[in-house]
């Protein structure tokens, strides 16, 4: 197993792992911030790890407010342990549009950086 599969190894069970925790944690199952908080940390190993091969500023951009959307994500599992109330609704929800932006804008930006190389 090269690096590249290792990557996405771990970014699969830290996502299955964070949604599991979040959905799990309603329920008031003891566990659920442990499974949560393991998943976003795993999550976000394998977003910070993953390899950057590209010199454009927007992508570089879009890559750091990656990453920011992960730690949100990290930062969420804390909330869970020292904060009673929804606080981590906020961070989870944070972490999730910084994601769901990013996922969409990405693959964007390098089909337009390709296609600036290619003409």
């Amino acid at each position: 197993m090269n690096s590249r599969q290792l990557i996405t190894a771990i970014y699969t069970v830290g996502a299955v792992m964070t949604l599991a925790g979040a959905a799990v944690y309603v329920t008031r199952w003891p566990l659920a911030p442990w499974l949560y908080t393991t998943g976003a940390v795993l999550f976000a190993f394998a977003q910070i790890c993953s390899p950057l091969t590209v010199t454009s500023f927007t992508l570089k951009r879009l890559r750091m407010q990656q990453v920011f959307g992960s730690l949100a994500l990290v930062l969420a599992g804390l909330f869970m342990f020292f904060t009673r109330g929804n606080e981590w609704i906020v961070c989870l929800l944070i972490g999730a549009v910084l994601q769901l932006y990013t996922v969409i804008r990405i693959p964007q930006e390098e089909k337009k950086e390709k296609a600036g190389k290619n003409a």
